[in-house]
């Protein structure tokens, strides 16, 4: 089956397995959604979810995180992963975006990666998911899944990203990225499948006898 043919048929099995993508973080948004993605790095999802909602309510506006002291939102969220340099990320992102953005999330790729804590996917899932442009934020999921299904060669989230851009259709990109993402969380998982295994694996590639061996960005 040639890439094209094995993208064309992934499009097709993930929209029926998934016909609605809701966002994974907790939100209420784009400024929410823009401090949940940020305090997701290095960790689950469902971690933050349990930190974020003590946190919003302190803090549920760009000039009411800006009030809040560093400690206080380190107080809020301990539990995560590099949690002070996330705090100290959130309070400053949120007075830059007074100072420089009317207290607005803005909608640039290029704003956005300026703020403290977001680099390109960040801003990617932001963009996607708070103001509709066609994006593809590639997450561990992803890239791992790229390489196992013969989409992407593996040398680089960068690379991925592109690849996948280039082999599927713009207006998918959005729901397409979350699809990946619960496909490789419940079915094609990192221990679970070795590219043999999933149902989608062994659909693309019937017969297939070795293990596909993921290689990290």
């Amino acid at each position: 089956m040639r890439k094209a043919e094995r993208a064309a048929l992934i499009l097709q099995r993930l929209a029926e397995l998934y016909p609605t993508t809701p966002i994974p973080l907790d939100h209420c948004d784009a400024f929410t959604l823009l401090v949940a993605v940020v305090l997701s790095a290095q960790c689950t999802d469902k971690k933050v979810n349990e930190v974020t909602p003590a946190l919003f309510a302190a803090g549920p506006t760009p000039a009411a995180m800006a009030a809040l002291s560093e400690e206080t939102i380190l107080g809020h969220i301990r539990q995560l992963g590099l949690a002070r340099t996330k705090a100290r990320n959130v309070r400053r992102l949120a007075q830059l975006l007074l100072e420089r953005h009317g207290g607005e999330v803005p909608c640039s790729f290029e704003a956005l990666e300026a703020l403290p804590g977001v680099g390109h996917k960040t801003a990617s899932v932001v963009m996607a998911q708070a103001f509709g442009v066609p994006a593809f934020p590639v997450d561990t999921h992803i890239h791992r899944l790229a390489q196992r299904w013969g989409l992407s060669d593996g040398r680089s989230v960068e690379q991925t990203e592109r690849d996948l851009k280039r082999l599927f259709p713009r207006e998918a990109w959005n729901a397409l990225h979350l699809q990946i993402i619960f496909y490789g969380r419940e079915h094609c998982t990192a221990r679970g499948c070795d590219g043999r295994g999933c149902g989608l694996c062994r659909e693309l590639y019937p017969g297939r006898r070795q293990p596909v061996v993921w290689r990290k960005p």
